[in-house]
């Protein structure tokens, strides 16, 4: 008699991705078909300023198209900070595990510095800035998270080189800068008018936290 031995399927370590990937994707459809124009007008964000102009009201902030959209930028920003970390050699960006940590830290990380914001906004009386200030870095940072996904799930399944991962933190950074610059633009009279409690508040809150963050990394 001819022994059969099953083996066990081994489910990949990957597996966990594809779903996140997947998932992201299936967020980013649900929110096109409900805010339809808004999410076209969100498209040419880097080309156009219509966005932010007429989506600039506070109330938009906490929307289902922003919230939605939010769990897309954690999910995205955090499979790059893994890939990064990766391709460092501090973590593997296979484990599952790392990831859910990198998650929880990012999502509660921009969820303080958006409490501690107005608070400090609130204190300085410059909540009509930093609330629409927060709602333009949202938005840009959104944008940048979709960039990411295709990205993602290129370096995810596949090794890629000093060039190209300096590269797309270059880009990343560049967009990052256009989000100070556009709002400087619109906000010129107000900036300069607080123009000390601006500077503070940017080095408190937009260098510092990154600052830090880098430190850790580094000395892990």
């Amino acid at each position: 008699m001819i022994e059969m031995i099953l083996n066990p399927r081994n489910i990949e370590p990957k597996d966990w991705a594809t779903f996140l990937f997947v998932f992201s994707f299936c967020l980013i459809a649900i929110t096109k078909t409900a805010f339809e124009t808004r999410f076209n007008d969100f498209l040419r964000i880097l080309v156009s300023d219509k966005y932010i102009k007429v989506y600039k009201d506070t109330s938009h902030l906490m929307s289902g198209f922003t919230i939605l959209l939010f769990l897309v930028q954690v999910v995205s920003f955090s499979f790059f900070i893994q890939i990064i970390l990766d391709h460092f050699g501090y973590i593997s960006k296979f484990d599952w595990i790392s990831y859910l940590r990198i998650f929880t830290f990012f999502g509660v990380f921009v969820l303080s510095k958006f409490l501690i914001e107005k608070i400090i906004a609130s204190t300085f009386t410059i909540e009509e800035f930093a609330e629409q200030f927060n709602l333009q870095k949202v938005s840009y940072r959104t944008f940048i998270g979709i960039l990411l996904l295709p990205v993602n799930i290129y370096l995810f399944y596949n090794n890629a080189s000093d060039i190209l991962i300096y590269c797309i933190i270059g880009v990343i950074l560049i967009i990052n800068m256009l989000t100070y610059l556009v709002s400087l633009r619109i906000y010129q009279n107000l900036v300069v008018g607080n123009l000390f409690y601006f500077i503070l508040y940017l080095c408190a809150l937009e260098i510092a936290p990154y600052y830090f963050i880098y430190y850790l990394i580094t000395k892990i």
